[in-house]
């Protein structure tokens, strides 16, 4: 048993090193990631402005609603983007621990190569689209619907080419996520 107490130079030492400057590493994120958490407070400070309207001087903006709605489309579809490049989509490996592994090989590449391809082809449907009614007016605001289009073709697109570099990964590396998920864990501090 220990009998030691904690001390007031134990406490203000645990201060000290929690206040103490940290590294920030800043090279994880990519291009999808700072899209992201631009439309992501570009949405909070509509959502703010709608509130504030509203309810302090009791006219709201109409236009603040839909903005801020649509500012969920490329933050889903751009989004959608970092979780393929993260590996961070639902998976179901469960299978994969009672297969042999050249069958789970297989299955995981027939996996990633069916990934790309309905990234690839969802991307392609969207710019279709795109192309037939992009010219679409929003409710509030004269403004074109097309580049929101856009915005989710490019996260089908950039889904599309994150899935490639997945899978050219995998297949140098000889096994997935789905094979070796422990592989894959980030060590706990």
């Amino acid at each position: 048993m220990n009998t030691a107490a904690t001390t007031p130079d134990d406490i203000v030492a645990s201060f000290a090193e929690a206040d103490a400057p940290h590294d920030i590493d800043l090279s994880a994120h990519t291009v999808e990631d700072w899209i992201c958490l631009v439309f992501f407070w570009l949405m909070a400070g509509l959502v703010f402005l709608q509130f504030f309207t509203r309810y302090v001087l009791n006219d709201s903006f109409a236009w603040t609603e839909e903005l801020a709605v649509y500012c969920l489309i490329p933050i889903v579809f751009i989004g959608s983007a970092m979780c393929v490049r993260r590996l961070k989509h639902i998976q179901v490996g469960f299978l994969y621990r009672y297969l042999p592994p050249a069958a789970g090989r297989a299955l995981a590449t027939a996996v990633d190569l069916a990934s790309l391809a309905f990234y690839g082809w969802a991307a392609w449907l969207v710019a279709r689209y795109t192309l037939a009614v992009g010219d679409e007016p929003m409710t509030t605001i004269t403004w074109s619907k097309a580049w929101l289009y856009w915005l989710a073709f490019g996260g089908f697109a950039l889904m599309a080419l994150r899935a490639l570099q997945v899978t050219l990964q995998n297949w140098r590396r000889g096994y997935s996520v789905l094979e070796r998920p422990e592989a894959f864990e980030a060590p706990l501090d």
